[in-house]
């Protein structure tokens, strides 16, 4: 993400019940990745952290159920507490692996982001496709305008409620936050590129940046009746979520290896669509929209983006929640905690609204 109004690059991430990362990628040149451990800062004071501001954001996260933090300033931590080796569920995180996995195999050309479902061949369940929504893209899909509202698997009640009718607009007219299309560009991908998603994950992403836990049993698919396109759900542990971000912070690069590339950090962060108080949507990223991004609390940095899992996980490029115990934490409950810890920070010039 960026940060314009911060002098020096930083990155904070609160995992277990949960998990914020932040970061500017407009800021100086990064010197430091994590190598097979984290690097911890000399003096979290010395490099600009009020330690006052620092235990006011650990009040705070624990007041909200927050098992964990971990902050991270130019790639070292600042400060952690919490299970932040224990690995937990990603819901909707799942969908910005997935965009990250787009734009290496768009790059490498296996997959056309203008081919349509009709020329991919995709269909579903009765009642099936029509030839008007088989006129949608791979690019419409990953804006999540598709246009296409069949039944899909691993939905949350909210989002099952507010499906528009079958046929009610045309591809690429109108935004809905369609697990169809999330679900439908997981079978795409694979049948693109040969490869299961979270091996594909595993090899082209979490081994490169070195994710310690990361393992392959920690994908799994749901499959049900109401759809032929399974989800792809992922477990993750905060250290190795905070790499990730830590990779989309950087445009891609990860010590000197272009990763994702640069050009697909950019066109996915970028807002598409009004997203209501989230702000914006990209291509499987929540983008910050004139401040907006949290329900109302901030306005915060110009260019945050974020990745987000029912029940209130955020990888702000991370809101972990504890979803095992059917813990849930409001989005705008992250938005204060990103606030606080912003506020610590002694070149933070914004105006947080806690």
């Amino acid at each position: 993400m960026r940060f314009p109004a911060l002098k020096t690059r930083f990155w904070a991430v609160c995992a277990a019940l949960l998990l914020m990362a932040i970061a500017s990628r407009a800021a100086a040149q990064a010197t430091y990745y994590p190598g097979s451990t984290w690097e911890r800062v000399a003096s979290p004071e010395a490099e600009g952290w009020s330690p006052e501001g620092l235990e006011a954001a650990q009040a705070f996260a624990d007041s909200i159920g927050s098992a964990a933090v971990m902050i991270v300033h130019d790639g070292r931590i600042v400060d952690e507490w919490g299970a932040v080796e224990r690995t937990f569920r990603c819901h909707s995180i799942r969908k910005s692996f997935l965009s990250a996995l787009y734009g290496i195999a768009v790059q490498r050309g296996a997959i056309d982001m203008a081919a349509t479902m009709g020329t991919l061949g995709i269909n579903d369940n009765p009642p099936r496709l029509t030839d008007t929504e088989k006129t949608a893209t791979v690019r419409m899909l990953l804006k999540a305008r598709s246009g296409v509202y069949h039944d899909a698997l691993f939905e949350t009640d909210a989002m099952e409620a507010a499906r528009p009718a079958r046929g009610s607009h045309a591809p690429g007219t109108f935004w809905y936050y369609n697990n169809w299309d999330f679900n439908v560009l997981g079978t795409i991908f694979e049948q693109a590129t040969g490869t299961k998603i979270h091996q594909a994950f595993k090899d082209e992403i979490a081994d490169p940046i070195g994710m310690t836990a990361y393992a392959v049993s920690d994908g799994r698919y749901v499959n049900g009746d109401d759809s032929i396109h399974p989800a792809y759900p992922f477990q993750m542990t905060a250290r190795d979520l905070a790499r990730f971000g830590l990779l989309f912070a950087r445009n891609g690069v990860w010590d000197g290896a272009q990763i994702v590339p640069a050009f697909w950090v950019k066109e996915s962060t970028v807002s598409y669509s009004d997203a209501g108080d989230a702000g914006g949507y990209g291509y499987l990223w929540w983008v910050a929209v004139d401040g907006q991004h949290f329900d109302g609390v901030g306005p915060v940095p110009f260019g945050t983006f974020t990745a987000r899992g029912a029940g209130g996980h955020v990888l702000a490029v991370v809101h972990r929640v504890n979803t095992f115990e059917d813990n849930d934490i409001p989005y705008a409950h992250a938005g204060r905690l990103l606030m606080k810890i912003l506020a610590a920070k002694d070149d933070w010039s914004g105006t947080p609204n806690f």
